[in-house]
């Protein structure tokens, strides 16, 4: 049904003054054509609005439904055109933003508070997803920003690397590696290691294999279908297998009373590289404005600096 926005105004402005006595708004318009108009709107609408008489006008039951709901209507309509042109001048908006569960404990925790800081007007809705969807996401528009540990090129989706991190080791208290200051990657030999499966995030999964190789030996992996973050946190805890995740993951799930401790990988250390991606197409100010603020974040915080040199 095709209703002109302006002429549920001009509905709205007669009949408040027909039934609140309420002093009409200046219409800017004649009266002839106002009554085209409405009489038009009655005729979309398929009822009449008003009681006409040679003595008075009156609203009809229709016309007094619509005076209640036509300025909710007409108040969402001008929010919304006030949140777009917002939005398009990249002042206020909902940014999309899709993580891969990795990031959750330090560097989605630190970027949204950059972006708290730098756009109080954003609103971020956080989604975790594993790396190799997001791409797919942000091509489909079901997504405006990402994080993913090293994504596969992918027509339509631009990114950067925003941190730079060693791969370290979660392990039990009790397991025999945990009195180690570090772990060497040959050391992972007849060992469980907990991942998720390649194809949520193949080139991070192809770099823990291929070092393992590179120091003898076939890797034993177990990988989660599900979303692995608690579910591998329980099973180092309580058992023999080894969780591997980039540092500042690993360093945060390591807390006191956790029954887990963290250790580097070397020999050879292991990099886990973590970028931002957007859609290649979209000019969009917000988006340009989150990406100024994670490069920032990513400045103040070193998360470019060489991981295997700190």
């Amino acid at each position: 049904m095709d209703i002109s926005p302006r002429v549920l105004r001009y509905f709205v402005a007669v009949a408040e003054e027909l039934h609140f006595g309420r002093a009409a708004t200046r219409l800017y318009i004649t009266q002839p054509s106002l009554s085209h108009q409405i009489r038009k709107l009655e005729e979309t609408l398929g009822t009449a609005l008003f009681v006409r008489s040679s003595r008075r006008v009156q609203l009809t039951a229709a016309g007094r439904t619509l005076i209640r709901e036509a300025p909710i209507a007409l108040a969402a309509l001008d929010q919304a055109v006030e949140l777009t042109r917002l939005a398009g001048a990249g002042v206020a908006t909902t940014i999309r933003l899709g993580y891969t569960p990795v990031t959750s404990f330090d560097t989605l925790t630190k970027l949204m508070n950059a972006l708290h800081e730098d756009h109080p007007g954003f609103t971020v809705d956080a989604r975790e997803h594993f790396s190799a969807e997001i791409p797919e996401l942000l091509c489909a528009g079901d997504l405006d920003i990402g994080l993913a540990l090293s994504p596969q090129p992918i027509s339509g989706v631009a990114g950067e690397p925003l941190r730079k991190e060693p791969v370290s080791a979660l392990l039990s208290t009790r397991h025999h590696l945990a009195a180690e200051p570090t772990v060497p990657v040959k050391a992972l030999r007849d060992q469980t290691l907990l991942l998720f499966p390649r194809r949520l995030a193949p080139a991070y999964y192809d770099a823990i294999v291929a070092a393992c190789h590179e120091a003898g030996f076939s890797p034993d992996i177990c990988a989660f279908e599900e979303p692995p973050v608690n579910a591998m946190l329980a099973r180092v805890a309580g058992g023999r297998d080894i969780g591997l995740a980039p540092a500042s993951f690993a360093e945060n799930a390591a807390r006191p009373g956790t029954g887990i401790v963290h250790r580097d990988l070397v020999d050879p250390p292991i990099q886990a590289e973590l970028s931002v991606l957007w859609p290649a197409n979209d000019p969009a100010p917000a988006i340009a404005s989150v990406l100024t603020t994670a490069r920032r974040c990513a400045e103040r915080n070193g998360w470019l600096r060489d991981p295997i040199a700190r």
